[in-house]
């Protein structure tokens, strides 16, 4: 059984708390799962904040997107959970990933003595809903973005449902909590993830980023990027 692990789903549907949320379903059933493993579990929607566009840590008066970063960095799995709308993630995944790319360019967000961004030797997954299509598209769009910020994506970290082609019930309407493959792929991807942050809490990344700048700069006609 793992101990002292936690981690954290952002339930990224379009819908405020206490509003009925077919991807919570999803998120509360990979919840549980973590539970049984021992992980302390914190599902959160973003939807619930008042997060303003950018690419930066702080967006001035009101933005309360630190709130959700300091949970991010407090954590060692990280889930982004979604609905798919128009056949692509939603839009509050979307504002999410936009300012978790402070990252890129806040000293702040990054180790002083390796440069390794603060989000490295953590574990991400994401989990997706829709009545129709998009899922694959959604996923990889959530999964290629955490890896660029520096999370470590194990294999099969996903697991969505959606259903037959044109308009027709939910998840919860039609019964999606009972699909097999949904129900496989979401309890692979929590023993996953529970098994590479146990790995790389006991094992972290070395990478010496600033170290690896500097050589790069010797072969480059760029001395910044």
């Amino acid at each position: 059984m793992i101990t002292l692990m936690k981690a954290l789903i952002l339930n990224c549907t379009l819908k405020p708390t206490p509003e009925s949320s077919n991807t919570d379903i999803l998120c509360q059933k990979a919840a549980a799962e973590f539970e049984k493993l021992g992980v302390t579990t914190t599902i959160l929607r973003p939807v619930d904040y008042n997060l303003l566009p950018g690419v930066a840590s702080h967006m001035g008066e009101g933005d309360e997107w630190q709130k959700i970063l300091d949970q991010i960095l407090d954590v060692e799995i990280v889930v982004i959970a979604s609905p798919i709308w128009v056949g692509q993630l939603g839009s509050v995944a979307k504002r999410v990933i936009e300012r978790l790319n402070a990252i890129f360019h806040e000293k702040e967000l990054s180790d002083p003595k390796t440069g390794q961004f603060l989000v490295y030797n953590k574990v991400a997954g994401a989990l997706v809903t829709g009545n129709e299509d998009g899922a694959h598209y959604a996923i990889m769009n959530i999964l290629w973005s955490m890896e660029e910020f520096g999370f470590t994506i194990p294999p099969n970290v996903n697991a969505y449902w959606v259903g037959v082609a044109g308009p027709g019930p939910s998840y919860a309407e039609a019964g999606g909590d009972r699909h097999l493959y949904t129900n496989k792929t979401y309890k692979v991807m929590v023993h996953n993830l529970v098994y590479f942050a146990e790995l790389l809490k006991e094992h972290p990344i070395p990478t010496d980023m600033l170290k690896i700048e500097e050589e790069a700069k010797k072969e480059s006609d760029e001395k910044s990027s």
